[in-house]
């Protein structure tokens, strides 16, 4: 297929995303689909194209949102939170020793699975300075296991009948990227998505002190932290709504076309998933992966269920 009729398949693909038929884990599975067919024509731009469609998306979900529900949430899952990350720390630590695993692979394997997935790895890679093939193989890793929970979570959380709360909870601490994390509760229900939301975002906060104590750690001089500033506009978006409740009509239409724009980032996490980017993950480096985001799926799972 020449690249005139594989620019025509993927804007077709778009245009059945943006349809009201289309939700995220169809238009993730899209995606997968075209990246073994026809493949990506935008591979290039593809991580920036993610990048500004997720942001932009988290922004718009926060007209949605009240600020003061959102802190109460925010808090209740603090605790939580900074457990499940030192724990996934110092067990891929743990793993890395006993597999013989890279230690600059697996530390960002760790940091993606603890915080925000690609985020967490793209902040830190450049505090250790990852090289890319470290960087391809921890992206990967972590790629592959969101598409699993993003199809998986809401079945469990169906079958397992948990409370909205419950749901919107442990997709925020079980699964790595936000986009997966906001596309898995929004298939769930409108209430998981919000607290999903509002707890991932507080989780990508974290981005700032690990990086800082990564440099401290590895040592590494002139490094530059990317600081997650989106998430001070997704606070100003729920501020705005709180506090100016008028424009009810308005917030609608935005909260809806940031869930369109998620869906979209999610068929283009899948285009960019290509059998050579699976293939160069090996498999020490996905075990670990694999049994860091079972060790935090099934505890927070239990945790959750027994206690909240």
């Amino acid at each position: 297929m020449n690249m005139e009729w594989r620019k025509v398949v993927f804007f077709i693909a778009i245009i059945a995303c943006l349809s009201p038929y289309v939700d995220p884990p169809i238009a993730l599975i899209i995606g997968l689909v075209i990246a073994q067919t026809s493949g990506h024509p935008f591979i290039s731009n593809n991580k920036k194209i993610i990048s500004y469609l997720l942001k932009g998306s988290v922004i718009g979900l926060g007209f949605g949102m009240n600020f003061f529900n959102a802190l109460e949430v925010g808090k209740e899952g603090l605790i939580m939170t900074i457990c499940s990350i030192t724990t996934v720390l110092i067990v891929g630590w743990l793993i890395s020793k006993i597999l013989k695993i890279d230690p600059k692979t697996s530390y960002l394997i760790s940091s993606g699975t603890a915080i925000c997935g690609g985020s967490a790895i793209a902040a830190v890679a450049p505090v250790i300075d990852a090289s890319e093939k470290q960087m391809t193989i921890a992206l990967g890793t972590v790629f592959i296991l969101n598409s699993l929970a993003l199809l998986l979570f809401p079945f469990i959380g169906l079958w397992l009948a948990m409370t909205d709360y419950q749901f919107g909870m442990w997709s925020a601490i079980a699964i790595h990227d936000t986009s997966s994390v906001v596309g898995a509760a929004s298939k769930f229900s409108d209430e998981a998505l919000q607290i999903a939301t509002t707890v991932k975002l507080g989780r990508a906060l974290w981005i700032i002190p690990l990086a800082l104590g990564t440099a401290v750690f590895f040592r590494q001089k002139n490094s530059k932290l990317k600081i997650p500033y989106f998430i001070g506009l997704f606070i100003l978006a729920m501020l705005v709504r709180t506090y100016l409740p008028s424009f009810e009509e308005a917030y609608t239409w935005i909260v809806f076309i940031a869930k369109k724009g998620l869906t979209l980032s999610l068929f283009f996490i899948g285009a960019g998933l290509s059998y050579e980017t699976i293939k160069s993950v090996g498999v020490k480096p996905f075990l670990e992966g694999v049994l860091l985001w079972l060790l935090i799926s099934i505890g927070s799972l239990f945790f959750i269920l027994n206690w909240m």
